[in-house]
């Protein structure tokens, strides 16, 4: 526990960090993230990330995460992110083929959806993040709900849980926990809300607590069951204490698309 705490304040001073100072600093920070954690889940699939597989797989995973400006280029002919996404793919499925099968159409789509799990995870995060105004507020609250969901369902799950949440996929968390980190969410949000305010409406603020806190630990709960498929107890060991990248970012990747597509923000 004392070895989580400390790598947990550390990793949570270099964030804020580089949330603060935003910018290309924020984008390549969040870039060097990102690569590790598909590097944690290539791993997981037994593909060796400096092969000519896994290096495609991190090409594609880039194309979804930097702003569109940085592949705005003449070398690329101004080809849109979507019409260079679909190149790559038609390129591993190529690879099939060059491989003599043995790069298979399941590792392929196993390549492509780890991709965009991550890659637009963490691009949603880098869009939040260069919102005028409300920009590092709104990072600053995600992640705040997001923490609080994490300790709030640890915490209130080991004092009063008895009820199981999903024993297949990850037998320690309960019900009792879920809604134990829902309440923590809600009392943290609404008091950051109170001194830094994004929303103009309760209702609005009430709503994007509940979506941040549900759908994270939905995404908690998506990684776990990814890992208990490819029979890991942590994504990596980068973050002593914690496992790895992937096992820290989990939830924010899965929540920030949601909170996109909802329009709280872009």
């Amino acid at each position: 526990m004392k070895q989580r705490l400390i790598t947990g304040i550390i990793g949570a001073i270099a964030l804020l960090s580089v949330v603060i100072i935003g910018d290309n600093v924020f984008t390549l920070a969040i870039a060097v993230v990102a690569s590790i954690a598909m590097y944690e889940l290539l791993k997981m699939k037994q593909i060796k990330p400096l092969s000519l597989m896994g290096i495609i797989s991190l090409i594609i995973m880039w194309i979804l995460l930097v702003p569109a400006a940085w592949l705005d280029i003449p070398l690329l002919l101004h080809v849109s992110k979507v019409e260079l996404f679909l190149m790559m793919i038609l390129l591993l499925l190529a690879l099939t083929v060059v491989t003599k099968n043995t790069f298979t159409f399941d590792e392929a789509g196993f390549v492509i959806l780890s991709s965009v799990y991550i890659g637009y995870g963490f691009h949603h995060l880098i869009l939040a993040r260069n919102l005028e105004d409300i920009g590092l507020v709104m990072v600053f609250l995600i992640l705040f709900i997001i923490w609080a969901t994490d300790s709030g369902a640890y915490f209130v799950g080991k004092k009063w849980g008895k009820h199981k949440l999903s024993p297949h996929i990850s037998p320690k968390k309960t019900v009792e926990g879920f809604i134990g980190g829902i309440v923590v969410a809600a009392v943290i949000g609404v008091l950051f809300h109170s001194f830094f305010p994004v929303f103009s409406s309760t209702f609005t603020l009430a709503a994007f607590i509940i979506v941040t806190s549900v759908f994270g630990q939905l995404g908690d709960l998506v990684e776990s069951a990814l890992k208990r498929h490819y029979a890991v107890k942590d994504s990596g060991s980068v973050l002593p204490g914690h496992g790895g990248v992937l096992d820290r970012f989990d939830s924010l990747i899965f929540v920030m698309p949601i909170l996109h597509f909802l329009h709280f923000f872009g």
